[in-house]
């Protein structure tokens, strides 16, 4: 892949909507990856003749701001850009309609990704459809569309995140904190919340004055609930503090699961099972634990955002990910 993929970005549309995205907060990887593109990577071709896939620059978080009528949860306005856009592009050039869209990825962090990709019936079943809300109850198809890593960055970046104390020195057996929102958290919280048990942290709000990514740092085990959508920016946090994600999902399919063997590096703990939730964790054996916590900081460097991208970061796996579902399709001349 790294000597031979090519992607060609079409040209069509102007900011704020195409050719850029936000890159910062909880939309981080859409915006970064357009912004990545658009620089001119060397993964991008002017020849669409040389592509083996097309990219559709278009950012659904930027339509959200701008476009979307606010507390409608309208999503029309959306699909009908999405819509007009590949009509626009089907038109101007052959590459559509020779493939029916099977060539070309669109990218999308906002919640709303997939609703907008019903925009056109070839977009949502025949082209990849990079999400971060890859829930497979509505629509994510693994083998063809790809988890797109859901990464909240300030304004400084990775400055400070990345690492922790070893395995043995984190005092706390499991930690959360968050809104209290989605189907999974209230029974997280229910059991658990702060003050139920002493090796279980889980708040729905942090008391002023203390830090999440202290608390993250001085944890074993990070849980990972899912809140409104299936997924959740709290298991790359995990992993950029070396704690072991406990990911309590249904339907999510995780990042990069082509290459990376998830049971190697995190708990997976069904929803039914919360209340069992010490139990569970405390049966694992400390050596199995200290191999869990070291495979996290093995699998770090695939979900760090650099800029410049280095290899086998996140941008590479993403682009992989997008590489391995070309693979499988076949182009008539």
């Amino acid at each position: 892949m790294e000597k031979r993929f090519k992607i060609f970005i079409y040209r069509e549309g102007e900011p704020p909507m195409v050719h850029t995205g936000p890159c910062h907060d909880l939309y981080t990887t859409e915006g970064r990856f357009i912004e990545e593109l658009e620089l001119g990577n060397r993964f991008v071709t002017s020849n669409p003749e040389d592509a083996h896939v097309f990219f559709l620059p278009f950012s659904v978080t930027l339509m959200v701001s701008y476009i979307y009528v606010p507390n409608t949860y309208d999503v029309t306005p959306l699909k009908r850009f999405v819509g007009d856009y590949i009509n626009v592009v089907a038109h101007k050039y052959p590459f559509w309609n020779r493939s029916l869209g099977a060539d070309h990825f669109m990218l999308s962090c906002h919640d709303w990704g997939p609703y907008a990709s019903m925009g056109n019936p070839l977009l949502y079943n025949n082209s990849v459809r990079v999400l971060c809300n890859a829930n497979t109850s509505e629509g994510f198809n693994p083998t063809k569309d790809v988890t797109l890593p859901e990464v909240k960055l300030g304004r400084g970046g990775m400055t400070g995140l990345l690492g922790g104390p070893s395995a043995l020195e984190r005092p706390l057996l499991a930690f959360f904190a968050g809104g209290k929102h989605g189907p999974v958290r209230p029974i997280l919280l229910k059991y658990w919340r702060n003050g139920t048990d002493d090796d279980i942290q889980v708040h729905e709000y942090l008391p002023k004055g203390l830090s999440y990514f202290d608390f993250m740092k001085k944890s074993r085990y990070c849980l990972c609930p899912s809140g409104y959508e299936a997924s959740s920016p709290r298991i790359v946090e995990a992993i950029y503090s070396e704690c072991v994600p406990v990911i309590i999902s249904k339907d999510y399919a995780l990042p990069f699961s082509d290459v990376l063997n998830w049971t190697t590096f995190s708990v997976q703990v069904a929803v039914s099972e919360i209340p069992n939730l010490k139990t569970i964790l405390q049966s694992i054996p400390v050596n199995r634990y200290v191999q869990l916590q070291s495979k996290v900081k093995q699998v770090q460097r695939h979900f760090t955002i650099n800029q410049p991208p280095k290899s086998h970061d996140f941008f590479h796996m993403v682009l992989h990910s997008i590489w391995l579902r070309r693979l499988n399709i076949q182009i008539s001349s």
